[in-house]
């Protein structure tokens, strides 16, 4: 077997091992939500526009023809949607939840609609879309800045997940390379910023470390 092939497969094994792992992280969150009956300290816009993002690159994956885009996001897709009706079913307030849903899929069936009826050119579709799905994920790292922000205000981190920090430096490396081997920059641009604020989020935890967790222990040594 080439060098090359190896490389690539585990890259590619490592893009899908990573990111499914930070998907994950939000099981604890369903826990909580079954266990209290209630989505008290749940967040819920980060579960229906990661699923949007997740929908985004399966349909870039699957115009592109690359297995490890189609596998993560579908996977991805599948667990946020658990999150978001597990999010439901406990929310007292499902108005709002649902209108804010139904105003992301609108704007993503809109996409849909734009990509596939008005550009019938497989070549310029892939751009656009892969334009569009980028921009969308560096929104989506650059949004908890103002989360950032606040640790510093509050010289606490309380509010960060450390295991969710470690996921996405991980992921977002991977798949920067992952991008940088196919030479697709739709693919490594958007997932530097992930690099970026999961450094960040780092320091904040060597900066203003949670005295009674002892799993940070090691950004001391």
């Amino acid at each position: 077997m080439e060098t090359g092939s190896v490389a690539d497969s585990l890259l590619s094994g490592a893009c899908v091992f990573f990111t499914l792992g930070m998907f994950s992280t939000g099981l604890s969150d369903l826990r909580h939500m079954q266990m209290t009956r209630s989505v008290d300290s749940v967040q819920f816009l980060p579960f229906l526009t990661t699923d949007v993002n997740n929908l985004g690159w399966l349909s870039y994956g699957v115009l592109k023809g690359d297995g490890t885009l189609i596998i993560v996001n579908t996977v991805g897709a599948v667990l946020q949607t658990l999150y978001i009706a597990a999010y439901l079913r406990y929310c007292p307030q499902k108005r709002m939840v649902l209108l804010q849903t139904a105003t992301l899929l609108g704007v993503l069936f809109l996409g849909y609609g734009y990509f596939g009826v008005l550009m019938p050119n497989d070549e310029a579709r892939l751009q656009q879309l892969g334009l569009f799905c980028s921009v969308f994920t560096i929104s989506m790292y650059l949004s908890p800045l103002a989360d950032l922000a606040k640790v510093i205000q509050t010289k606490s981190t309380h509010r960060l997940s450390f295991s969710l920090t470690i996921a996405t430096l991980l992921s977002s490396a991977s798949w920067s390379l992952y991008g940088f081997r196919l030479s697709d920059p739709y693919i490594t641009v958007p997932n530097l910023p992930g690099i970026l604020t999961s450094f960040i989020r780092l320091w904040l935890f060597w900066k203003y470390p949670p005295e009674q967790d002892k799993n940070y222990w090691l950004l001391h040594t």
